[in-house]
């Protein structure tokens, strides 16, 4: 029930006078959905997320039973009433409190059972295309508008923005593994171990994408503007084309 539910966040943002959520769903009841609808391996979908009660009920149950269970919660970021605990703690949007209860439900649940399990999420903001609208007739041109399409990736994406959305592109899972590193003054950008990699630095060095070639990924991704002619850019092919062949290069 309800009060159950606004004790059980209470306990979790212990330093409100009040419970930041007025209608919180209790996680024993999610933990009893999630028994009797899912297997340890499902993925639990809440398209209306709330305080992300089903982000705390999925590990929970994990930490018991042993299970992999994945989580999506999704939310709009409705604003909180300016009145409110939660907004005066700092917290301007449902999102906000739901993002930290996955925080500390997890830290919580981690110190209390000690279970080796995956406490951890990633959040994804809706919104569109990383790619400039260009849609012109011959008419419509001139030199101003050709000016403005050299790159058409939109000024206020950055490389994770890239990198994600060639995810999205090529239907790849959002949740696996990936690193950031320094190459020879570029960032490189590895995700699950090898599946794509990606750089988006201005004018790679010949030698970064030898390296990044003979690593052999499966997918290589850079921008147009990566490179400063049209040879350049083919020279990018060519050079993963002799030491990756079964590599898909993209250039965006």
């Amino acid at each position: 029930h309800t009060d159950m539910a606004k004790k059980e966040i209470q306990n979790i943002f212990y330093e409100l006078e009040k419970a930041p959520f007025d209608t919180p769903k209790p996680v024993k009841l999610i933990k009893m959905f999630s028994t009797m609808c899912t297997d340890k391996d499902s993925i639990i979908l809440d398209f209306f997320s709330g305080s992300a009660t089903t982000a705390h009920a999925v590990m929970q149950l994990n930490a018991e039973d042993g299970g992999n269970r994945k989580f999506i919660m999704v939310q709009l970021p409705e604003p909180c009433d300016e009145k409110s605990e939660a907004y005066k703690a700092g917290y301007k949007n449902i999102c906000e409190i739901g993002k930290e209860r996955i925080r500390r439900a997890g830290d919580k649940i981690k110190a209390e059972t000690g279970a080796d399990i995956d406490y951890g999420f990633r959040v994804f903001k809706v919104d569109d295309s990383n790619m400039n609208d260009i849609y012109y007739s011959v008419a419509e041109l001139s030199q101003t508008t050709l000016a403005s399409t050299l790159d058409n990736i939109k000024p206020d994406r950055s490389a994770l923005d890239l990198l994600f959305g060639c995810l999205l592109d090529w239907g790849l899972p959002l949740s696996m593994p990936y690193k950031s590193e320094q190459l020879g003054g570029c960032t490189v950008h590895t995700y699950n171990e090898g599946d794509l990699l990606a750089c988006f630095d201005m004018d790679i060095p010949e030698e970064v994408l030898a390296e990044l070639a003979k690593r052999q990924p499966l997918r290589a991704v850079f921008r147009d503007s990566c490179f400063a002619d049209s040879p350049a850019k083919i020279n990018v092919f060519e050079i993963f084309k002799l030491y990756a062949p079964d590599c898909t290069v993209k250039v965006l």
